[in-house]
């Protein structure tokens, strides 16, 4: 599913599917985008994730996406695959949902954009904004009404960019987050309204 087309449409982004499967595994590599993550770190407790790095990783990722869960969108320039954007209900997150710093501040049902991954050759172009708006607009057509984000605010200008893989509030910013607590110094707690 088509849910994010630029003006140029040199960039789009579909929904992740068992149609995208295999480009996402092309972006992730065999490492599984870092340290054999998959996009499995924020749902399962970390002995659980620790234990099962890897393939096992990969499979359970493979296993939501054949039962067809929300999981978060998969973008391309010019048909290349480079960038990811997790984006699910935020109690698909077991250690969000554990979490001291990331706490639930309501019970309003809302939706989480959990990390990123950009290709090494297209970080820093601007395209984690592009992968928010692409974010917000799956998290629409999810019905979501409440969007959540957890960015990192960089310690220096050249932090490595596998070190923001949950985004930067710079950027969230501009694509209409509001902070709305902060119990770190380095962490904040974002949110977008859909109206």
């Amino acid at each position: 599913m088509l849910v994010y087309e630029n003006k140029d449409k040199a960039i789009k982004a579909y929904a992740l599917d068992l149609a995208h499967w295999q480009d996402f595994t092309d972006l992730f590599g065999e490492r599984g985008a870092c340290g054999g993550c998959w996009c499995m770190s924020w749902r399962m407790r970390k002995a659980e994730f620790d234990a099962q790095k890897g393939e096992q990783n990969k499979q359970a990722m493979l296993q939501l996406v054949k039962n067809g869960e929300p999981i978060g969108v998969l973008m391309y320039v010019d048909g290349q695959p480079v960038g990811w954007c997790a984006a699910a209900p935020r109690d698909k997150y077991v250690r969000l949902e554990r979490s001291r710093v990331f706490k639930r501040i309501d019970d309003l049902p809302v939706w989480s954009i959990s990390c990123f991954f950009i290709d090494k050759s297209y970080r820093r172009q601007g395209l984690s904004l592009a992968l928010i708006q692409a974010a917000v607009q799956f998290c629409k057509l999810q019905v979501a009404s409440m969007i959540e984000a957890y960015p990192e605010v960089p310690y220096n200008a050249n932090v490595p960019g596998a070190f923001l893989w949950t985004g930067i509030p710079s950027v969230f910013e501009k694509a209409g987050f509001v902070e709305t607590v902060r119990r770190s110094k380095w962490k904040k707690m974002m949110r977008y309204q859909i109206k």
